[in-house]
């Protein structure tokens, strides 16, 4: 698409073309703003944190002020969808497991409680009965049933936000990465200029950065700030269901997506995109340079094959998955989003999205949302909690948010 009258001048410029950058884009252009998506590689690149065959959706948060994003993004999930005419989150019931004492799974019923989110909190006997032997815990364990739930279709997904997107008049550019964002001297209303590697500079009168696992080295150019994020590279497992018991762990036979909390914290959805594998994983991984990552070494499997033998009644594979993924994770020290202005010279020109943490997926069309109205109104609506997601947050507190549970993600390193 060529620049309207030949200026690189637009009203938003958003850097970082995956799930949270796309969905903004989308969100801009149907609001009638001039928007530009930049991508620093191709277009549903497999580089990141927005690429792959499914991601879960939940709304059983022990942090309660997810709960307000996910029930939003379920409805804009659904909207979206109804505009482009296909589907990208294919529905499912949620299952949460863990032993009866653990506190974040306790936080999940709190959760499902304060939002009056219909649960059921079954025993083992009870879940053992519930899923006809697919699903099997211990007998200090409780499980927490969910209708809120589903697998959602990550690079359909993100392909979605940029159609729609152009649809509606944004400008889409792939390998053109951003190199550095400056106060805008030359124009009188103010605005930013955005350099790229290739020579080229973009006006725009506000800027928004969501470049996933690179946001931490673009905001250190920009604005010379440690900004609190690691990237983290893990592994996606896929298991083969064992001959003969195929269906009863597919989508269509109502198997939930799940969670596990404790020590490994593991997290799975049915059979879907692969036709008699299971996706079963460790909500964990190395921390890594995104430009020199190692492409391994993996995980350790051995706790996660225990807990697969123990919990699918051995109607699953556990010598080992037959299929793997890698994957970017964007951490902060308290795993919430940082969502907010960059602030400095930048003020409130730059808006920045990051810090995902492995979980934000679901999120993407309210974040998307929220990064557009930060943008264009200078403040969000929609009743989220913005003060959870501050940049400032860190200031004199580098473990950020205070929580009253153990973290979920197990870290390794590769540096």
């Amino acid at each position: 698409m060529e620049y309207s009258g030949g200026h690189h001048r637009f009203d938003v410029i958003i850097v970082g073309a995956g799930v949270m950058g796309s969905s903004a884009a989308y969100q801009l252009a149907k609001r009638g703003h001039k928007t530009l998506l930049l991508e620093q590689f191709d277009f549903l690149h497999h580089r990141g944190s927005s690429h792959g065959e499914s991601r879960t959706i939940r709304a059983t948060y022990p942090e309660d002020y997810y709960y307000t994003m996910v029930s939003e993004s379920a409805q804009l999930w659904a909207q979206a969808q109804s505009e482009i005419g296909y589907k990208v989150h294919f529905p499912t019931q949620q299952f949460d497991m863990g032993p009866k004492d653990q506190q974040s799974l306790l936080a999940v019923v709190a959760t499902c409680r304060k939002h009056s989110l219909a649960h059921r909190v079954m025993d083992s006997k009870t879940v053992s009965e519930y899923f006809s032997g697919r699903i099997n815990i211990p007998e200090n364990w409780i499980g927490v049933s969910t209708d809120l739930g589903g697998v959602i279709k990550p690079t359909k997904a993100v392909s979605m936000f940029q159609t729609l997107a152009l649809k509606h008049g944004a400008v889409l550019r792939d390998n053109t990465k951003v190199t550095n964002i400056k106060k805008d001297g030359e124009n009188e209303g103010g605005g930013v200029i955005v350099s790229t590697v290739k020579g080229e500079k973009f006006h725009g009168k506000k800027c928004i950065v969501t470049a996933g696992a690179w946001i931490g080295k673009l905001v250190k150019t920009v604005a010379g700030i440690d900004f609190p994020v690691e990237p983290l590279e893990t592994t996606v497992c896929y298991w083969r269901i064992k001959e003969g018991h195929e269906d009863k762990f597919a989508i269509d036979s109502e198997f939930p997506t799940f969670a596990s909390y404790g020590a490994p914290y593991v997290y799975g959805t049915p059979s879907l995109e692969y036709p008699g594998l299971i996706k079963v994983a460790v909500h964990g991984g190395y921390l890594c340079d995104p430009d020199k990552r190692p492409w391994g070494p993996g995980v350790k499997l051995e706790e996660l094959k225990e807990w697969i033998k123990e919990r699918f009644g051995g109607m699953v594979d556990a010598e080992g998955p037959v299929a793997t993924q890698l994957c970017m994770y964007s951490m902060t020290p308290d795993e919430d989003f940082v969502i907010d202005f960059l602030g400095g010279e930048l003020g409130k020109d730059v808006v920045v999205g990051g810090g995902f943490s492995g979980h934000g997926f679901k999120m993407a069309p309210a974040v998307g949302r929220i990064l557009a109205e930060l943008a264009t109104e200078g403040e969000a609506g929609g009743g989220v909690e913005m003060k959870q997601f501050s940049l400032r947050r860190f200031e004199g507190n580098p473990k950020g948010n205070a929580k009253e549970y153990p973290d979920q993600v197990i870290l390794g390193s590769c540096l």
